[in-house]
């Protein structure tokens, strides 16, 4: 006959960087998700009753205990690891249509971008011209020109006041927003064209008026928009820099194609460390503090901020909440398939290698929480990892060209990818499946971007189209 009593099993509940809650105890076999919540949330005396997601061994577990240790044949004499990990208590609808497909660029459009507060959307293209696009009427607003060449990146500064664009022609440019017209003349130093664009984060300085360029001539530029000019050199790479990162903590990372990987302190351009590795070009670099970066003191509620004091106080408060106890952590993809999860703070030693593409990395990206590493390669996969101990988690395969471009929902629950097969996919974290096949370009998708409320996705490429897809 069944045995009719309920067995218990010992658990002993950590956070995702392996710090325990409270003494192993004993808990229930009929426990799920449920059960659990309500005791981290016990343990943990919160108020308000928060969200959480509960992995062993990182599967996440959305079955009764019993139900995971008997599919698994998981002993239960020894203790079982179960890391509780916060989600977002909003919670965003996916994307499933596209709400306008919009033409005016002359050329394939290469960058598109969603301003902090989500309410505008910059897009560069071949065309040398960088367009802002009305969201609510979903047409153009204003077209900005003075580009000689190509526009290869844009940012938006974190408190939304400016736009930068850099071009093929070496040259930047600061826009305002609000009007399309230039602030300034063009700043010029860079010798080839820029690859990458960062802004120094809001919590640092408020308003915002540094911002970082990297480009193929080697160098990367401080530039301050308030001087209109360059203030600090950092010159020191064999090769052409790829990518730049400005963290949170103020320093800057240059991701080279002379294979390392260089930290920089920002008040006089020092080298600080270099961090190295990689056996060929490093394509893409990763913050796990990103997001809160990008954003600012802006965030889903959409409250706005009546003066920089109070944005820099706000942001500050999210970058703290964001980072906890930890280190900043950064991601590096490379040309030779490999990632590499660092802790630059604390080691210029990887913390881990990340291996399983069998081509390039093209693209690497934090989640919001910080919970996750998403990488796209030439190989067509989307690979995801975990983001505090670089574990492999899972493959998501279903392109059938390179993936160029990720971008992650503000609630780290859905990854959007961006092909050379025309496509644009977005895949569910939790079940680890695709969620929503989005056909509809005519070419290849060379830029996607979720915008930092959720509400919408902007993708665009070769066909010259800017197509908005909302829930």
């Amino acid at each position: 006959m069944e045995d009719e009593t309920v067995n218990n099993v010992m658990c002993q509940f950590t956070d995702p960087e392996g710090t325990t809650l409270g003494a192993p105890l004993y808990l229930p076999q009929n426990a799920g998700p449920h059960q659990l919540q309500q005791i981290v949330n016990k343990l943990l005396n919160n108020e308000e009753k928060l969200p959480y997601a509960f992995y062993i061994s990182d599967q996440e577990l959305a079955v009764p205990l019993e139900t995971y240790l008997h599919k698994n044949k998981v002993s239960v004499e020894k203790v079982l690891a179960i890391v509780y990990q916060p989600q977002a208590i909003f919670r965003i609808r996916p994307v499933n249509r596209c709400s306008a497909s919009i033409a005016g660029h002359a050329e394939a459009v290469l960058s598109v971008a969603f301003s902090p507060d989500g309410r505008q959307l910059a897009s560069g293209s071949g065309d040398t011209t960088v367009r802002l696009w009305d969201l609510n009427t979903q047409t153009p607003m204003f077209t900005c020109t003075g580009h000689k060449n190509w526009v290869l990146c844009i940012a938006w500064s974190p408190d939304g006041k400016h736009l930068v664009s850099g071009s093929k022609a070496g040259e930047l440019q600061c826009w305002d927003p609000q009007t399309g017209k230039p602030s300034g003349n063009p700043l010029m130093g860079h010798k080839k064209w820029i690859t990458g664009i960062s802004w120094e984060p809001v919590h640092l300085n408020a308003p915002c008026r540094r911002f970082v360029s990297a480009s193929k001539d080697g160098d990367a530029c401080i530039w301050d928009i308030s001087l209109r000019k360059s203030v600090i050199c950092l010159s020191g790479h064999t090769l052409a820099i790829t990518c730049v990162k400005w963290g949170g903590d103020g320093v800057i990372y240059t991701g080279s194609q002379d294979c390392t990987i260089k930290m920089w302190e920002t008040s006089q351009g020092k080298l600080i460390r270099e961090l190295k590795g990689h056996g060929h070009w490093v394509n893409s670099l990763a913050l796990s503090t990103e997001y809160v970066l990008r954003t600012g003191a802006f965030d889903h509620t959409g409250k706005t901020h009546s003066s920089p004091e109070e944005m820099k106080k706000v942001a500050l408060e999210r970058y703290n909440k964001m980072k906890g106890n930890a280190p900043e952590r950064l991601v590096s993809g490379s040309d030779d398939f490999t990632m590499f999860l660092w802790e630059p703070a604390v080691s210029k030693h990887p913390k881990t290698r990340m291996t399983g593409h069998q081509q390039l990395v093209n693209h690497v990206y934090f989640s919001p929480d910080g919970n996750w590493v998403a990488s796209a390669s030439f190989d067509k996969s989307v690979k995801l990892w975990n983001g505090i101990t670089g574990k492999f988690v899972a493959a998501f395969r279903g392109h059938v060209g390179p993936v160029y471009q990720i971008s992650w929902s503000a609630d780290s629950r859905l990854l959007l990818s961006g092909s050379k097969d025309s496509t644009l996919k977005i895949w569910d974290i939790r079940t680890l499946k695709l969620k929503q096949d989005l056909p509809g370009h005519a070419d290849e998708v060379f830029a996607v971007d979720w915008s930092p409320d959720g509400e919408k996705v902007a993708s665009g490429g070769k066909d010259r189209v800017l197509k908005l897809w909302m829930g």
